[in-house]
């Protein structure tokens, strides 16, 4: 028998951490987006400099772990029948992605972007829940 044979691991896991809990909910990419959206109200409302720019460092930060929290459902809860079933998935998810970064919410200090991103994981959410009832 060959060394790399040998080596290569019998069992194949993939999950969201280091341990294949099997635990998703798009509740957490979510929650991440009303934060922005908040904090662009926030933005919005004041004029003090050094808020607005903590305001701006923190929304970027929410908007990694939105893009980072849609990614685990798009690249590890969602399988190839779920996409069969829902071929919209795919768009809806790089849609969202999209709106999380810099050329959505990360990059404005729009509450409407947000909004439109809190949309379209709402969109994600839907299938979601449903696919965990089938």
């Amino acid at each position: 028998m060959s060394l790399p044979r040998l080596l290569r691991p019998r069992l194949v896991a993939s999950a969201h951490c280091d341990l294949p809990c099997g635990v998703y909910d798009p509740a957490q990419a979510r929650v991440e987006a009303e934060s922005i959206k908040a904090i662009c109200e926030k933005y919005q409302a004041s004029d003090d400099p050094e808020f607005r720019t903590r305001s701006l460092i923190i929304k970027e930060q929410r908007s990694e772990l939105v893009k980072h929290h849609l990614w685990v459902l798009w690249t590890d809860y969602f399988k190839a029948p779920h996409f069969e079933r829902y071929p919209e998935l795919h768009t809806l998810f790089n849609e969202a992605t999209k709106l999380a970064g810099a050329g959505g919410a990360k990059g404005s200090a729009d509450p409407a972007v947000a909004e439109e991103l809190l949309t379209k994981i709402g969109e994600i959410s839907k299938i979601f829940w449903e696919t965990r009832q089938s």
